[in-house]
C-alpha cells in the first residue's frame, strides 16, 4: 500500500514466494490489493513454491489463513502471470539496467534462483533492500533465526555470497529485526490514517473480543485495520503488547529513500548446516574472515518518522480509493 501511494515510485512487478502462506495465496492477495489501490495491471508472478533445500514451513498463526489477517477482499479481477518469477526478475534488470531497486520482504528463494540464471543480476540492479535476519539480537522463529531467512536459509546464503565485493551503492541494505521491531504500530496509528483520510475514527480496542472486524466505510482503512488487528492480537498472545511490527513497511521506505537510517558495512553469512542454529545470520564487521563486504546492515532508524510518513501516504491512498 505504501509503495503504491508514493509519488515517483513505479512498481515494475511483484514476484511471490511461499512464507507466511503458500505462494499462490500470496499472489492472489497481491492482485486483490492492487485492485483495491487502483493499480490493477501490475504483473504478479509466482516463482518457487518451496525453499531450495529445506521443507516449507508457513505461519498462518501469525498472519491468518490467507496471510492478510482478518482482511477480506473481493476475488481479484486480474490473473497470475504465466511467467515464472525468475523470468520477471531477469527481464526487468536486463531491460532497465541500473534502474530497478529490488525489495525482498519474504524468503530469498526467487532472487537466489534468478542469480543462478544470471550471475550479473546484482550488478544490473540499481539497489537491493532485504528484510531479514537478526544480528546480535534474538530471532523471532528460533532463538537465533529470523523468519524470512529461516524459511530458506540456503537461498539467503547464496544471495549474500553473490553480493560480495559489489560497489557500495549496490550492496544490499539489510533491514533486520533489531531495527524493524522498533517499528511498533499501535491502534493510534491506524486511527490517525483514518482521520487524515477524512474517514470516521477507526478504533482498535484491545478490550474487544478477538476477531472483531472494522466497521469503516472506507475500504482501504478497513483492509488495513483488519489485517493489523490480527497481527496485534498475535503479539498480545506472546505478551508483547497490542502492537504490530511493520518490518516490511520500513524496508519499503528504505527502498524509496524516504526513510533515514544509520548503517554499518559487513560481510554476512547464513548458517545452513547446524540443526541448532540453522537460519542464523552472522555479520563480520571487523573483517575477521578476510572477505569483502556484501551488505549494508541498518543499525539505527527513526520510528516516529516512519509512522508520520505512513499516515500521510496511506491517508492519501484511502482518500483516492477507499
Amino acid at each position: 500500500m505504501y509503495l503504491l501511494a508514493t509519488p515517483g515510485v513505479s512498481v515494475e512487478a511483484i514476484t511471490c514466494t511461499a512464507g507466511n502462506v503458500g505462494a499462490r495465496q500470496v499472489a492472489l492477495n497481491n492482485l486483490a490489493l492492487l485492485d483495491l489501490c487502483g493499480h490493477a495491471g501490475v504483473e504478479v508472478a509466482i516463482g518457487s513454491e518451496v525453499p531450495l533445500q529445506v521443507p516449507l514451513v508457513t505461519t498462518e498463526e501469525t498472519h491468518g489463513d490467507q496471510g492478510i489477517g482478518y482482511a477480506e477482499l473481493p476475488p481479484p479481477r486480474g490473473h497470475i502471470s504465466t511467467r515464472h518469477a525468475v523470468d520477471v526478475w531477469l527481464e526487468a534488470v536486463r531491460c532497465h539496467p541500473g534502474q530497478i531497486t529490488g525489495v525482498v520482504t519474504g524468503p530469498l528463494t526467487n532472487l537466489a534462483l534468478a542469480i543462478r540464471a544470471e550471475p550479473q543480476l546484482p550488478q544490473l540492479l540499481k539497489g537491493l533492500v532485504i528484510m531479514g535476519g537478526s544480528f546480535n539480537y534474538p530471532g523471532n522463529t528460533t532463538p537465533v533465526a529470523e523468519w524470512n531467512t529461516h524459511v530458506d536459509p540456503h537461498a539467503a546464503r547464496e544471495v549474500y555470497a553473490a553480493c560480495e565485493g559489489l560497489p557500495f551503492e549496490k550492496l544490499p541494505v539489510v533491514c533486520a529485526l533489531e531495527t524493524t521491531e522498533r517499528i511498533e504500530c499501535t491502534p493510534a496509528h491506524v486511527d490517525a490514517v483514518a482521520r487524515a483520510a477524512g474517514a470516521e475514527p477507526e478504533v482498535l480496542d484491545p478490550g474487544e473480543r478477538d476477531g472483531t472486524r472494522s466497521r469503516s466505510s472506507n475500504a482501504v482503512v478497513a483492509c488495513l485495520s483488519d489485517a493489523l488487528r490480527f497481527y496485534m492480537e498475535f503479539h498480545r498472545s506472546y505478551d508483547q503488547g497490542y502492537i504490530a511490527h511493520l518490518h516490511d513497511l520500513f524496508a519499503a521506505m528504505v527502498a524509496t529513500g524516504e526513510a533515514t537510517f544509520d548503517e554499518r558495512l559487513a560481510t554476512v553469512d547464513v548458517e545452513t548446516g547446524s540443526p541448532l542454529t540453522i537460519g542464523q545470520t552472522v555479520a563480520d564487521v571487523a573483517g575477521m574472515w578476510k572477505r569483502q563486504p556484501n551488505a549494508r546492515i541498518v543499525s539505527g532508524n527513526h520510528p516516529e518518522e516512519v509512522f508520520a510518513l505512513m499516515v500521510r501516504r496511506l491517508a492519501d491512498l484511502a482518500r483516492m480509493h477507499g
